[in-house]
């Protein structure tokens, strides 16, 4: 897993990074537990654009991806680690005793051959990839792909190179420290997997051209500024002018940079502990 610098052979390429994709193992996805993307375009069902810079980009298809981990105390072996188009971490395909497979987030430390387990039992080995409680892994260790509801699957750190961990266990509750410096509460039978996840050099990467982003199906992004009254508060005016407001806003006129949007009374405010910076 590395980042591989390019000649700049061309403007755009001086200064590009990309993925040297060493830790994948399959050229091909496993079809069966592959479903078809009909893209959006970000229009809703009227056909008007819902969400702004949608559109485009390379065909995709979804790869079924197991959160729950709800096959118990079967020993399954890490086939192949593969790219997924979907999301920013790596995916490993496992293969379980009965012959059937599925795809899991790839931690950073699993191989080709590895045994992985998904257990409720106290004396499962604490080592990456396995699933376990969270009253079950001690305190410090990385985990991702965090339930916050009992059995509904990992919903929390699942993007690449994140990684939380347990600071305290108070009753039915543990304290979970977020990749964001957020604290949260989290009741002790919901599961975690073991281990960072994996392609931690994601963050490093440049796309280097407008074209690489609209591979990825992202649009270009006009300034408000550009743009004429009608379309934006900070539109019109005679030749280059100013935004006018002294504060910035979004195309709809809510403050921008830094202005925080989170209801004031949600009902998740309960179980955070220490808000992230």
């Amino acid at each position: 897993m590395g980042i591989k610098k390019h000649k700049p052979t061309t403007p755009s390429l001086r200064w590009t990074q990309t993925p040297d994709f060493v830790e994948i193992t399959a050229g091909k996805p496993y079809k069966p537990l592959l479903r078809p993307i009909k893209k959006t375009g970000g229009r809703n069902a009227y056909g008007r654009i819902t969400v702004r810079h949608h559109g485009g980009g390379h065909k995709r298809m979804y790869r079924l991806i197991d959160f729950k981990r709800d096959r118990l105390d079967e020993l399954a072996k890490v086939v192949t680690i593969e790219y997924d188009p979907n999301r920013s971490s790596r995916i490993m395909l496992v293969e379980y005793p009965g012959g059937q497979k599925s795809y899991c987030i790839a931690p950073l430390e699993v191989k080709i051959g590895d045994q992985i387990i998904s257990s409720y039992k106290a004396d499962t080995e604490v080592k990456p990839g396995n699933c376990l409680l969270l009253r079950h892994i001690p305190l410090g260790v990385a985990i991702h792909n965090i339930e916050l509801t009992r059995g509904k699957g990992g919903q929390i750190v699942r993007s690449a190179g994140t990684s939380a961990s347990i600071t305290a266990k108070e009753g039915d509750l543990a304290h979970i420290r977020m990749p964001s410096g957020e604290v949260r509460l989290v009741h002790v039978d919901c599961r975690a997997s073991i281990g960072q996840v994996s392609n931690i050099e994601h963050e490093t990467l440049v796309v280097g051209k407008a074209g690489r982003k609209r591979w990825l199906g992202i649009r270009p992004t006009v300034r408000g500024l550009a743009m004429n009254p009608v379309d934006h508060p900070h539109g019109g005016g005679e030749g280059k002018s100013g935004q006018g407001n002294p504060h910035p806003v979004t195309p709809w006129g809510k403050p921008t940079k830094g202005y925080r949007t989170r209801k004031p009374k949600k009902y998740s405010d309960k179980f955070i502990v220490k808000r992230r910076k």
